[in-house]
């Protein structure tokens, strides 16, 4: 049975339980006999069965009546789920903020911070909009300022100022801006502007005036705007609907009555309407003969069309504000969240031209859409506001418009590039996400930060389909690969360099005893720091940010459209595979590698001192050092519970039965065995070996076939529309304006890699290929990293697709990863007759290596 709040609390309250306007009829069923229930009541059959109960969102079923009701189910035991518990029982699961960020369940956080600031002896406007970044010219900043006309008439304007550039002069000698000669441009990070008077103003930034709250309000609301052309612009081709939020606090500000009840807008509504426009205007210039831009001149052009409201109903049939109880922020308004949950569906929908909704901030929680990627409040902020209840209305993964969730399975390692929260700001960058840091933090759950052995020991960890437990030798193993390498501090916590290797991919292997759970190790380390991952959660929308555009000068060069002939075309593969050799293969590796752990048990033995004293009671030593006994715990298994062998590893192989059979009569009689040590950890491991042999003849049985379909040029700038200045290198010889390199920007293997290519003689040119062109393997889709065209003459390969790891020994590299590379191998080798050659380098070097034949 399904029931909502509202439902139980009128259905299940037995004083409703009669005829007439205080009854209901809900309650005067299930508490009435009832023939078809043998003259029985239903609450009294229902409470028979000892029914379990699911409660979500509990903190609203705290009435009298509620708590009575669930009492007369008699039930077996109740659930709780929710993120605010306000009464905590016995908890059995939580996943927190922090774990659901870190396992790529909700969208990354975005914030843009504007802020109010008040520049000395200035009574004018100005407001620092953004910067802008060239290769060959030295930044500028883009400023809205007030200017008088030759009519006397003052208005503002938005200009690229450069430096040396007056606002007294380019005001038209408006006195308010004496002073302000712009003394230098600093595009980094959020960027600022210092003028020669000693004033600053950074990215977002407004001087004060008397029309600041006014002023603010618009340019959060421009701001908000400007974000959701970006983001829609990036999401359109993907399919996925763009929505943007506002939230006010007085339903005036946006929609008006006059006398007689016609609506009309109030001041966000025509400040919107005045912005949008405006913008609109300028993106179709840039935008007009691509497919986004033809859904924005069908669907977006009428300006009235593309915004709404929802809000609390009156009597009249007019919207009001929702009303807060006492000592509270939020609304249990049900007019206005049944309103939104009406149209929830529909506004996902291309069809539906309402891009921007307009709520009452006070909406209680319980509602949200997935795909708003922009959140902006236009409200006075102040420490009663939650900010993680603001945010959370935008924070699940968006789906398309077939209604798929465009999660990890589907975006891979862009799913926080897709899913982007932007949050439009009216404080400062730093107050705000200080804020939200430590509300979230106040929310997670304690967590390890030292590293021990007794932190590592017995951990049961699942990472993909794998099962890993953690032994006591693997324990002490673990520690001391972390001190040997110096990832371990003095304080036992972990060190900054093992956080950047990790990043960049280039963490020290491991030793061999610990080659076999080496996903689990990395997995339980990076718990030990996690709440670091707060700062990584949030990113700054004030940075400045460039556009990663297609450097058609580059791509046009006649050597890479012939490398980009000659790999360019979609392709299909077959796959043939002789069952007995993967038979003989699958026997082999389980006989010689096959270990599962057998449960263990620790007696531990101590006794009290012959003489205590007080103190040693205080201290806890009053008991002599424990003896201990490690023995294996016999019969720990039996159970009443029966395995279908066969059956859990032909899902987990996608072989047939009669295959998974053969494999198991064949293996050592006592590694068949150890089945009853530990059924699960057999399983998984049995499992994952034989997926091991299958992935290797995979590749000697895969042929390629290619099809008629070829990849668009667009896929080089599909992914990465606007990214962060300072997470990108400004390349000279690639087909894109930028190159966008995975880790930090000092450390990483890819920003070495481009940064001695981008100035190697030999090239001639090249590309960061992205995750949109790909090769379909039977292990997965593969993306190789780069496509390099060198200059004829000194090198033995002029057309080149390279992989950069960390390492070039395939021993070092999982099996799955090393079939999908040998299947490219396999590809590029038909489609360009031996011309392109593929190879796996860890650095220029290595790849100079080759191609010289050295």
């Amino acid at each position: 049975m399904i029931i909502n709040n509202q439902a139980f609390a009128k259905s299940l309250n037995e004083e409703k339980n009669k005829e007439g306007r205080g009854g209901d009829k809900g309650a005067l069923i299930i508490y009435s006999e009832r023939d078809e229930f043998g003259s029985r009541k239903p609450i009294d059959v229902i409470a028979k069965t000892n029914p379990i109960l699911i409660l979500d969102e509990p903190q609203k079923l705290n009435g009298p009546a509620t708590q009575k009701a669930m009492k007369r189910f008699n039930p077996l035991f109740s659930v709780n789920y929710s993120a605010t518990h306000k009464q905590e029982h016995n908890e059995v699961y939580r996943l927190d903020a922090l774990d659901a960020y870190n396992h790529k369940l909700v969208k990354k956080i975005e914030v843009k911070g504007i802020e109010v600031v008040n520049l000395k002896g200035i009574d004018g406007y100005l407001y620092c909009d953004s910067f802008v970044t060239s290769k060959n010219k030295p930044p500028m900043v883009k400023l809205e300022f007030e200017q008088q006309l030759k009519s006397g008439t003052v208005k503002r304007v938005l200009r690229n100022c450069a430096y040396g550039d007056n606002l007294y002069e380019l005001s038209n000698g408006m006195l308010q801006y004496e002073g302000y000669k712009i003394s230098e441009i600093d595009a980094n990070d959020t960027g600022c502007v210092r003028f020669t008077n000693g004033e600053e103003l950074h990215g977002g930034e407004v001087a004060n005036n008397s029309q600041e709250m006014s002023d603010l309000r618009r340019v959060q609301i421009r701001e908000t705007i400007k974000s959701h052309f970006e983001k829609e612009e990036q999401l359109f081709a993907q399919g996925i609907k763009t929505l943007s939020l506002f939230f006010i606090d007085e339903v005036a500000k946006y929609r008006l009555y006059d006398e007689d009840g016609t609506q009309k807008l109030g001041e966000y509504g025509k400040i919107f309407e005045e912005e949008y426009q405006k913008i609109f205007r300028d993106r179709m210039q840039e935008l007009y003969q691509t497919p986004y831009g033809e859904y924005l001149r069908n669907m977006a052009a009428d300006v009235s069309a593309v915004h709404t409201g929802y809000f609390s109903i009156d009597k009249k049939g007019h919207s009001v504000d929702s009303k807060c109880e006492r000592g509270k922020d939020t609304s249990n308004d049900e007019s206005a969240y049944d309103l939104i949950m009406r149209n929830k569906e529909a506004l996902l929908s291309f069809n539906n031209p309402v891009r921007f909704i307009f709520s009452h901030s006070a909406l209680r929680e319980g509602w949200d859409n997935p795909n708003v990627f922009q959140i902006c409040t236009l409200k006075q902020s102040n420490s009663n506001v939650n900010k993680r209840q603001e945010v959370g209305r935008g924070m699940r993964i968006c789906v398309n418009q077939q209604g798929e969730r465009m999660d990890e399975s589907v975006c891979g390692a862009n799913v926080h590039v897709v899913n982007k929260l932007t949050v439009i700001a009216s404080e400062s960058y730093a107050g705000f996400v200080d804020s939200l840091q430590d509300e979230i933090k106040k929310a997670l759950y304690e967590r390890p930060e030292k590293v021990s052995i007794e932190y590592f020991f017995g951990r049961v960890v699942k990472v993909g389909d794998e099962t890993y437990k953690i032994e006591g030798e693997q324990a002490r193993q673990i520690v001391k690969y972390l001190d040997r390498h110096d990832y371990l501090d003095d304080d036992d916590r972990i060190t900054e360099k093992y956080k950047q290797d990790a990043a960049n991919g280039t963490l020290e292997p491991v030793q061999d005893k610990l080659k076999d759970i080496e996903p689990a190790v990395h997995v339980l380390i990076k718990s030990l720091y996690d709440k670091d991952s707060l700062e990584e959660m949030i990113t700054n929308g004030n940075q400045t940010t460039v556009e990663n555009k297609l450097n058609n000068k580059n791509f046009e060069k006649q050597e890479f459209q012939e490398l980009w002939k000659r790999i360019n075309r979609k392709c299909a593969y077959t796959v043939k595979i002789d069952s007995n050799v993967l038979i003989d293969k699958a026997v082999a590796a389980i006989d010689a590698k096959l270990q599962v752990t057998q449960t263990l048990y620790t007696l531990s033995v101590g006794y009290q001192k012959n003489n205590m004293q007080a103190h040693e009671l205080e201290q806890k030593t009053s008991f002599v050092s424990p003896s201990h006994t490690t023995n294996v715990l016999k019969n720990a298994h039996d159970s009443s519970l029966k395995y279908d062998l066969l059956h859990e590893l032909t899902q987990r192989t996608s072989l047939t039965r009669r295959t998974v059979a053969a494999i198991l009569s064949r293996i050592n009689m006592m590694k068949y065995r150890k089945f009853r040590d530990n059924p699960e950890e057999f399983i998984s491991k049995v499992a994952r070996l034989i997926n091991e042999q299958k992935a290797g003849l995979i590749v000697e049985g895969v042929t390629y076939n290619t099809t008629n379909e070829v990849f668009d040029k667009e896929i080089f700038t599909a992914e990465c529309h606007r990214v962060a200045l300072s997470k990108v290198f400004p390349a000279l010889y690639a087909v894109t304006d930028y190159v966008v390199t995975d880790g930090t920007a000092e450390q990483s293997v890819e920003r070495k890699f481009v940064e001695n290519l981008d100035k190697a003689d030999e090239v001639a040119v090249y590309a960061k290929l992205p995750r949109g062109f790909y090769i379909p393997t039977p292990v997965g889709k593969y993306s190789p990293d780069w496509a390099i065209a060198f200059k004829e003459g000194k090198i033995k390969y002029v057309y080149f697709i390279a992989e950069t790891k960390g390492t070039n020994e395939s021993t070092e590299l999982k099996s799955m990863e090393q079939a999908k590379i040998k299947c490219a191998e396999k590809l590029f080798e038909k489609l360009s007759n031996g011309e392109v050659h593929y190879g796996q380098v860890k650095d220029y070097k290595s790849l100079m290596d080759i191609i010289l034949d050295r």
